[in-house]
């Protein structure tokens, strides 16, 4: 099973989260980044180009064997189809229209949801900004993994099976966690969602299906491009919370890398965190930060100091100690 992770507990802290204190720092320094927030008028084109990449795609794969399938739904569908995650993330701040236009963000959430094959944008938007606003909160923080998952994975080999099955506790634990009500966007979503798979089945096959769903699987698992889940927010350095990752895939996955840029400023799109990074640069350069989203994952299965346990952790506000 592999050496056992050394530590048997999260890090508990009882201090506020920092980006917010330091967003008020930055911007006493530097006001001219107040000038960058907005939407980014070009999204919409990018992320629309991208669904329609994975629609024509379809039409080739309908005819190709399983093993070939198998390695564009890793290699090419996969990619495309969690940068379209990415792109919900971007929605779900209301960055592709700006928040003057929440509807038109809405229904372009739900058109880049479309190749993923499972209902997610409103759903996403529901639980990430409460990520943002309680980060490290042990119940509404829903991207921290749950005591059951850090007591069970913590050898060399079950991190590596919690890489691998990432997806699935990344759908399953807020409904566990943090349990909410469907909306009536959630409901609208799926059942766009439903529709778009059924005509996918009917009108071109099963196995173009697959391909969505497998890539999307795949691409959140065992993949580089799904190092920035860990990458984010686990302590690789005693004491940070929060990292950023200056590497070439951000430049498909709408710069998600700019992670510590992100939460101080969630109001930027990601095609301008690279200019917040370049004017702030005295508060980003000091800190930790990846230069490999693969490094990461190697990292997180094979150094018994980091694994599930290695999140820093809040106290519920009102709960006792």
């Amino acid at each position: 099973m592999g050496q056992k992770v050394s530590r048997n507990d999260f890090e508990w802290v009882y201090t506020e989260e920092p980006h917010a204190s330091r967003r008020k720092i930055i911007l006493e320094k530097y006001p001219q980044i107040k000038k960058l927030f907005g939407h980014d008028p070009n999204f919409k084109w990018i992320a629309g180009a991208m669904v329609l990449t994975q629609i024509l795609a379809l039409f080739i794969v309908k005819d190709l064997s399983w093993p070939w399938l198998l390695v564009l739904a890793y290699c090419f569908g996969g990619i495309l189809n969690h940068s379209l995650m990415l792109a919900v993330h971007e929605i779900s701040h209301n960055l592709a229209f700006g928040h003057s236009r929440p509807m038109h963000n809405r229904i372009l959430g739900f058109i880049c949801n479309l190749p993923i094959g499972l209902p997610m944008s409103i759903s996403f938007k529901k639980y990430h900004l409460e990520h943002h606003r309680y980060q490290g909160d042990e119940v509404i923080d829903t991207d921290i993994p749950t005591l059951l998952e850090a007591r069970l994975f913590d050898t060399t080999f079950g991190k590596f099976l919690w890489v691998c099955l990432q997806p699935f506790f990344y759908i399953f634990r807020p409904l566990v966690v943090n349990p909410k009500p469907p909306t009536r966007l959630e409901i609208i979503n799926t059942i766009i969602q439903l529709t778009f798979n059924a005509a996918v089945v009917y009108f071109i096959g099963w196995k173009s299906m697959a391909y969505l769903l497998i890539g999307s699987i795949l691409a959140m698992g065992l993949h580089p491009v799904a190092g920035h889940f860990i990458s984010e927010h686990y302590m690789f350095a005693k004491g940070f919370e929060t990292y950023s990752y200056y590497g070439p895939l951000n430049w498909i996955t709408f710069n998600v890398g700019y992670h510590n840029e992100h939460h101080d400023f969630p109001a930027v799109p990601g095609s301008r965190l690279p200019e917040v990074k370049r004017i702030a640069k005295e508060f980003y350069e000091t800190m930790p930060q990846h230069t490999s989203w693969t490094r990461v994952l190697y990292d997180f299965v094979m150094d018994p100091a980091v694994g599930p346990y290695a999140r820093v952790k809040r106290r519920q506000r009102g709960l006792a100690s």
